[in-house]
């Protein structure tokens, strides 16, 4: 059974649409990634599909907890690893004793929010969404910013929660399709005064017989261009301003209430 759908969720900004008519159905222990290049939504179509960012269109069903999301889930400054962890048991109505037992993920618990790297504060982000039990977990830009050996220890990390029979559903610029279970490929978005005039690009479902690991690409029509514009539809890296900000404003609103 799904623990997330995506029914013609589309995202507009101004005369914009950062992305739209996407359907992906996700499945639990299900890596799914959102890729494409800067500027063509990719962190807007995750805050959307988290229910973080509010649909211009189309529906979401489910939710997901975020993990590092910059500028939206960034760590506490001055709160060690540890005391971020006390603070989301509180807040899940847990005792903060229990932060002693939580696994770590080989962080130190003494760093503070300031001293840690991406590739830590993606650690930390991931320590605290597990802590709310989702059925899916969202972060954004898991190849930015890292070297090649933290690559390889996130998506190890990664692969983990999914094999635990949680999904996970994230963003980079490009991936390799057979890490992930479902690739959505976002194009840059154009302005357009009439999205009615645009065709969803069809949905391609895995060969019979193909093996589970295969990706699968979900397809959306993202702008108005040719159809090589619109060759894919659902990935982006952090949107100039002028697409990506009311992304980051409503997403820390949401989590601020």
């Amino acid at each position: 059974m799904p623990v997330l759908t995506a029914a013609g969720a589309g995202v507009r900004h101004h005369r914009r649409w950062l992305f739209q008519d996407l359907d992906v159905s996700v499945e639990p222990g299900e890596i799914v990634a959102i890729v494409g290049p800067p500027g063509s939504g990719r962190t807007t179509a995750l805050l959307a599909l988290a229910r973080r960012f509010k649909l211009s269109a189309g529906r979401v069903t489910g939710s997901a907890s975020l993990g590092w999301v910059p500028e939206v889930t960034s760590a506490e400054p001055v709160l060690t690893v540890l005391e971020h962890v006390r603070e989301r048991l509180l807040l899940t109505g847990r005792s903060p004793r229990a932060a002693e037992q939580v696994p770590l993920l080989g962080l130190d618990p003494r760093l503070k929010g300031y001293e840690l790297s991406p590739y830590q504060r993606h650690l930390l982000g991931l320590v605290l969404a597990r802590l709310e039990q989702p059925q899916v977990i969202a972060l954004d830009a898991v190849d930015e910013r890292l070297d090649s050996r933290e690559t390889r220890d996130l998506w190890s990390v990664l692969e983990a929660i999914a094999e635990d029979g949680i999904a996970v559903l994230l963003t980079a610029r490009e991936i390799d399709p057979s890490r992930v279970s479902t690739l959505i490929r976002l194009a840059t978005s154009q302005p357009t005064t009439d999205p009615a005039t645009t065709d969803p690009a069809p949905v391609e479902q895995p060969a019979e017989g193909a093996p589970p690991a295969a990706a699968v690409t979900q397809e959306a029509a993202v702008t108005q261009e040719a159809a090589v514009t619109q060759e894919a539809a659902v990935t982006q890296e952090r949107a100039p301003a002028s697409d990506e900000e009311p992304a980051a404003d409503d997403a820390r609103q949401g989590e601020k209430s």
